[in-house]
C-alpha cells in the first residue's frame, strides 16, 4: 500500500524559514521522479516543485523558484522542501508524491499544513 507521511508544517512570519519532510513507502522510491504540491483554500492542488530519481534535476513553479529547494534521500524514501522568504501567498496545505506523466501518481497523503502570517 503507498503511503506518503508529510511532516515540517506550522505557523511562521513572512521572511521565515520551513522545511517540510515526506516519508514514503510501498512503491520504489528511488526509481519514481517526486513532487510537492500544495493547495490553498478555494484554490485547485498546484504543483510546486520536482525531482528527479537520481536527485539531479529540479523543477520549480515560477511562484516558488530561487526560495524553494527540493531535494530527496533514497536511503531513507525521504523527500524535502526547504522553504525560504516565506510569504502570506504561500499558506496551503503542502503534499508530496510521485510524479509520472506530468501528473500525481497515487492517492494522496493527509499534507502538512503551512501558514505564513504576521
Amino acid at each position: 500500500q503507498v503511503q506518503f507521511v508529510e511532516s515540517g508544517g506550522g505557523l511562521v512570519q513572512p521572511g521565515g524559514s520551513l522545511r517540510l519532510s515526506c516519508a514514503a513507502s510501498g512503491f520504489t522510491f528511488g526509481s519514481n521522479v517526486m513532487s510537492w504540491y500544495r493547495q490553498a483554500p478555494g484554490n485547485k492542488r498546484e504543483l510546486v516543485a520536482v525531482i528527479s530519481s537520481d536527485g539531479g534535476s529540479t523543477n520549480y513553479a515560477d511562484s516558488v523558484k530561487a526560495r524553494f529547494t527540493i531535494s530527496r534521500d533514497n536511503a531513507k524514501n525521504t523527500v524535502y522542501l526547504q522553504m525560504d522568504s516565506l510569504k502570506p501567498g504561500d499558506t496551503a496545505v503542502y503534499y508530496c508524491n510521485a510524479y509520472l506523466f506530468a501528473r500525481a501518481r497515487y492517492s494522496w497523503g493527509q499534507g502538512t499544513q503551512v501558514t505564513v502570517s504576521s
